[in-house]
């Protein structure tokens, strides 16, 4: 048994910085003092989601990744003793930006970071207008308590991103993530986009034998027009949920998974071991046309 305390925070945000990095923090805080080794912070959370307009101005929003924020919590990281995982709006060169997720060990050191893969572009998430596609490729960090694989908010509807991150050795996959509700949808509608979301983690999960934590954020953003829908949670390997969070509030929770559970799934329902490798190189086409 190899027992990992695992902290999510989930919170609200406003529009400047510094309370929200103080909120994080103080989130940090309250989960190492529940026992938590590894935390996992929101997507962007040192501001209100932005992409909901495409506005030049928000470009100084970004910063340096290491940087400031990263500095500042290599401190906390290291006084605390806790992994940080930390989602950041990173300005790689003049005009170059990418939705960029740090990786903080519990020494504080900084181990690297990952930078968003899957770009989406819908109405209130207009993030091809700020992020460039990420070029690291897909991550792995060796961190103090296990080696995790990172992926953020989009990445989370596509089974390669989770495949290759847990074929590169992630023993949990984390996903910081902003995502929510029209506030103009009705109550069906949200359930159904909810439990797509939830389900296809779930799935991930399932087919590669991981544990999948989840951070999203809570409250009504964008002039009334979005309500960031909570719901953060564990899966064990199996898909079945180990915490949940709810809809509505701000929470900071620790869950105490077993990173042996990966092998006694695996062992048992062997997909990896059955995998046809052999057969799987149509999937790099963006579309198998009938020809």
């Amino acid at each position: 048994m190899k027992n990992v305390n695992v902290g999510l925070v989930q919170m609200s945000c406003v529009k400047d910085a510094q309370p929200n990095i103080d909120r994080a923090i103080k989130g940090i805080r309250d989960a190492a003092a529940k026992g938590a080794q590894i935390v996992c912070l929101q997507e962007l959370f040192t501001s209100l989601y932005f992409c909901d307009v495409e506005d030049y101005g928000n470009f100084k929003l970004a910063e340096a990744i290491p940087g400031p924020t990263t500095e500042t919590l290599g401190k906390v990281a290291s006084e605390l003793g806790v992994v940080i995982i930390a989602s950041l709006f990173e300005k790689r060169a003049e005009g170059l930006y990418h939705n960029t997720t740090a990786v903080i060990d519990a020494d504080g050191a900084y181990l690297g970071k990952y930078r968003k893969m899957h770009i989406p572009d819908d109405p209130a998430y207009y993030e091809k207008f700020y992020f460039t596609p990420g070029d690291l490729g897909y991550k792995v960090f060796e961190t103090k308590f296990a080696k995790i694989g990172v992926l953020i908010c989009w990445d989370q509807w596509y089974p390669e991103a989770a495949r290759i991150t847990a074929l590169m050795g992630a023993e949990i996959l984390f996903y910081p993530t902003a995502i929510g509700w029209a506030t103009s949808q009705d109550a069906s509608t949200n359930m159904e986009q909810y439990n797509a979301w939830q389900t296809m983690q779930r799935a991930h999960a399932i087919s590669n034998g991981v544990h999948v934590v989840s951070v999203n954020r809570v409250g009504i953003e964008q002039n009334g027009l979005m309500k960031f829908w909570g719901g953060s949670f564990v899966s064990n390997p199996f898909g079945s949920l180990e915490y949940l969070a709810s809809h509505d509030e701000e929470e900071t929770a620790v869950v105490k998974i077993d990173l042996s559970k990966t092998d006694f799934y695996r062992t048992h329902w062997p997909f990896l071991r059955d995998r046809r490798i052999d057969s799987y190189q149509p999937i790099t086409k963006r579309y198998i046309d009938g020809e």
